[in-house]
């Protein structure tokens, strides 16, 4: 309604809203015309034009409602509607009605922004939430009046309630037991993320009708869940999904999404292992899960192991299902400074589904010596480091991690320019880089110089192509809005 009205926007949204609209005025100043703006208008290059930008808010809850740029040529203007366009904070359809003024609106464009980044910061919606633009005129007496570019989010104006639920990424730095001679198996270490992440929305509906990337998976986390919690049906879109099977845990974000979505539209309280547990999330690393729930720097203390224990063999999560989440030993911030650099060669996937149970069960149990040398590097120097923001040590601790244990099993699976992406970055002034999960991602993490890491990551990908990423920890967990 509100991208396809050619009447007033103000006296819309008070309709809407049930309340009157306020104008914040963020610019209001007098430019010369470019030629962008010229040609739009009809007038000539250099002639003087008002700028404007607003918010246009409700004035008793102080949401904002549209953001509006303007553009209006000032030689077409008589001097009292002038002097009413460049006060501040008066709407345009008011000083229109004011001045009695005969018009029309011409909508030129309308369009959906997927990711509008400084849009989604000032409604402070999540960061791939879609946007609506549109592009219109105010004709005159046959000549355009104004040159206007609306903004809004996308679900501020839907007839029902919608929950959104922004994910966050993990790397998975190591497994740190799968000897499994001590009575305890599996453990896990781990990074939250802040990008990429996942975007799910969720509404009441008949049925179940889920659209989007990976639309399947998804499907079948919301058929669990509402089995699990006896919840109504429900009309679900994955917004923004990130690749599956890289080695940043997008499988269990997404379907945490999708269970967290479903609960709290149907005020079904719900804890994120509960939600783990309906799914089959958390049977082998914990990682995930903690990340959703709290972000930060995690350390899971893995699973009982033996005879009538909580596993009996090594497997992996998908292959886990009625295990419980492992509990959290360790949750702590990351310093803001550091910085994590993801190259995505475009290279096959990292082991999953069978395969990644027949690698379970053909290199485990791993050495022990090994996995004793990789707890120590956890516990005496990845821990402490993270604490103390020791960059540096934090970065000897990732680097010797590849080698040790099970993670030395999944480095050593894959494609040769694994090794040699970890080694150019850290050439490049990385503090460390390592292998998340199964691959193929490659993280490098460092608090300076990401541009000399990321032009190494892209010469080495430069043959098969690929993505870079630079991003910091989220240290916070998943975040749900509704609208």
């Amino acid at each position: 309604m509100l991208l396809g009205t050619d009447g007033s926007v103000t006296c819309l949204l008070e309709v809407v809203t049930g309340c009157p609209v306020e104008i914040e005025t963020l610019v209001q100043k007098v430019v010369p015309a470019d030629e962008l703006v010229s040609c739009e208008l009809e007038i000539d290059p250099g002639d003087e034009v008002n700028y404007r930008v607003v918010k246009l808010k409700n004035s008793v809850s102080g949401e904002i409602l549209i953001h509006a740029t303007s553009f209006t040529p000032l030689k077409r203007l008589e001097e009292r509607f002038r002097n009413d366009l460049i006060r501040a904070d008066v709407p345009i359809g008011t000083i229109l009605k004011k001045h009695r003024i005969e018009s029309r609106r011409d909508v030129l464009r309308a369009r959906v922004l997927k990711d509008a980044g400084e849009m989604n910061r000032i409604f402070n919606v999540f960061s791939k939430e879609p946007m609506l633009s549109r592009d219109y005129k105010i004709i005159r007496h046959g000549q355009p009046l104004m040159a206007i570019t609306e903004t809004f989010p996308y679900n501020n104006f839907q007839d029902k309630k919608r929950v959104i639920v922004e994910t966050p990424s993990r790397i998975h730095m190591t497994l740190t037991d799968l000897a499994g001679d001590c009575g305890r198996v599996d453990g896990g270490v781990g990074v939250t993320l802040d990008e990429p992440c996942i975007v799910v929305e969720a509404e009441r509906g008949e049925g179940l009708l889920v659209r989007g990337d990976n639309a399947d998976r998804a499907k079948v986390a919301a058929k669990a869940v509402m089995d699990r919690f006896d919840l109504g049906g429900a009309e679900i879109w994955v917004r923004s999904c990130y690749k599956l099977h890289v080695g940043l845990g997008g499988g269990t974000q997404l379907a945490m999404a999708v269970g967290k979505a479903l609960c709290d539209l149907y005020g079904r309280p719900a804890s994120a292992r509960d939600i783990a547990a309906a799914v089959s999330r958390g049977g082998t690393s914990g990682i995930g899960i903690a990340a959703f729930e709290r972000g930060g720097f995690v350390v899971d203390g893995g699973h009982t192991f033996g005879p009538g224990k909580e596993k009996v063999d090594f497997r992996p999560s998908s292959a886990s299902a009625g295990v419980a989440p492992p509990p959290v030993i360790m949750q702590a911030d990351l310093p803001s400074s550091w910085k994590f650099l993801l190259a995505m060669p475009n290279i096959p996937k990292g082991a999953h589904g069978r395969n990644e149970l027949d690698v379970f069960g053909t290199f485990c149990p791993v050495p022990r010596d090994e996995v004793q040398e990789l707890c120590r590097q956890v516990m005496v120097r990845m821990m402490p480091s993270v604490m103390e923001g020791d960059l540096d040590n934090f970065g000897n601790a990732v680097n010797r991690i590849q080698e040790l244990g099970f993670k030395k099993v999944e480095v050593g699976l894959q494609h040769p320019l694994i090794q040699r992406l970890m080694e150019e970055m850290r050439s490049a002034g990385a503090a460390g880089a390592g292998l998340s999960s199964f691959g193929p991602t490659v993280y490098a993490v460092t608090d300076s110089g990401s541009r000399d890491i990321e032009s190494a990551a892209r010469e080495v990908m430069r043959d098969v192509g690929g993505e870079v990423i630079v991003t910091r920890s989220r240290n916070s967990g998943a975040r749900l809005r509704s609208a």
